[in-house]
């Protein structure tokens, strides 16, 4: 379960036109049979619910007496959640905006700069409307603007003091991209020698241990804070968690209540994270080491049906995610991937937009449990189909 539907004017208007299309995707992909992921935001409330009742009573007791304001199975949840990333501590958030401001804050404070340095494609940077500077009086400040996590020197010769380097794990606008294990090394320790301390944004950390070769607990270990995400990768209903030392995890839970976080009941969004850990954390591997054979794939099935110009990138994903660019506009793209999944049952691509150079469309894929049914053939064939579809003289 990894990328979840971008927000884009066409997915916020009130426009009758953009909301049927809206519907004409989902209905296409909830029919479809055969599929490369299968995200939360596909399914019906019923499916939903119908789902997390199957699994809830493997991870929770239904006779235990329900949470009250961050008890019983959330401080469960927090335990697990420190225990998997090597922390003395971590807290429960109702969401990762909310988690990621207390954290920032919390280190301004603490260092006595209010400055955070991150890549300006960074979430916060583009999905947050600003919300560092509105909500929590933060600035923030770019190292680097190369589509890749800034490097040690970027970091180490940067002209202005800042109190936090925060890292999106992986930095999904750039395609879900991940430094080397000896990069990211390097560029912590670039912070600490300005005397700054260093944040994961690890929404999707639990992707990034195939690449780095090494465990959570180890990748963690090289930040001051980390915050992970429970819908993504994990396929939670929400929430999110912040963990690091104890004493910074009691402060983000006084600052949690302030922001309107401490919520009365959220036992069910805790079981789903909670079945996410126990079934869907192990399978990640896998999903990575699959998502290689499906990229390559494709690259090879649009070599095949001559396409002008296509890129897979990263070349190898770094995660079980990773972004296709087209030289089409997204409306035909968009049509091709709709129509594949309503006449074949199978679904290929979500959504694409238009970014980068004028005429070049991108589309995320990730690669899940149903994906693994899914050979490289397979894969080919239905570029094959897909590039059949996209009209003539539309480049």
């Amino acid at each position: 379960m990894g990328i979840d539907e971008r927000e884009t004017p066409a997915d916020t208007s009130s426009d009758a036109g953009a909301d049927k299309a809206r519907e004409r995707r989902f209905a296409a992909l909830r029919g479809a049979e055969r599929v490369l992921a299968v995200q939360g935001v596909d399914m019906t409330m019923g499916e939903r619910l119908a789902a997390l009742a199957d699994s809830a009573w493997s991870v929770a007791e239904p006779g235990r007496t329900a949470d009250l304001y961050g008890d019983a199975i959330v401080a469960d949840l927090e335990e697990r959640v420190a225990g998997l990333l090597g922390t003395e501590a971590a807290a429960y958030f109702p969401t990762g905006t909310m988690a990621q401001q207390v954290a920032l804050r919390c280190w301004a404070g603490r260092t006595g700069n209010p400055t955070v340095a991150l890549h300006p494609m960074a979430h916060p940077e583009r999905h947050e409307r600003g919300a560092f500077a509105a909500v929590s009086g933060l600035r923030t400040v770019h190292p680097t603007q190369e589509r890749r996590l800034p490097n040690a020197d970027e970091v180490r010769d940067f002209a202005e003091p800042f109190g936090t380097l925060m890292l999106e794990l992986p930095l999904r606008d750039a395609g879900y991209v991940l430094p080397t294990w000896d990069e990211l090394v390097a560029v912590t320790e670039a912070a600490r020698e300005r005397d700054a301390v260093v944040h994961f944004d690890g929404a999707r950390l639990w992707e990034c241990t195939t690449h780095f070769g090494r465990p959570l607990d180890e990748i963690a270990a090289l930040a001051d804070s980390v915050y992970v995400s429970f819908y993504k990768t994990l396929g939670g209903l929400s929430g999110a968690a912040l963990a690091g030392p104890r004493s910074f995890v009691d402060e983000a839970k006084t600052w949690r209540h302030r922001y309107g976080g401490q919520v009365f009941q959220q036992f069910p969004a805790v079981i789903s994270a909670l079945v996410g850990l126990d079934q869907e954390l192990p399978r990640v591997p896998a999903y990575v080491a699959h998502a290689r054979v499906v990229a390559e794939a494709m690259r090879e099935g649009f070599a095949e049906a001559g396409v002008p110009w296509a890129r897979v990138h990263p070349e190898v994903p770094h995660t079980h995610e990773f972004q296709v660019w087209l030289p089409y506009p997204s409306d035909a793209l968009d049509e091709a991937s709709v129509t594949q999944a309503e006449e074949t049952k199978t679904q290929l691509f979500r959504r694409w937009w238009e970014q980068g150079p004028p005429g070049l469309s991108v589309t995320e894929v990730t690669v899940s449990a149903r994906g693994l049914e899914w050979t490289a053939d397979d894969v080919r064939a239905a570029v094959a189909d897909f590039v059949g579809r996209i009209p003539s003289g539309t480049a």
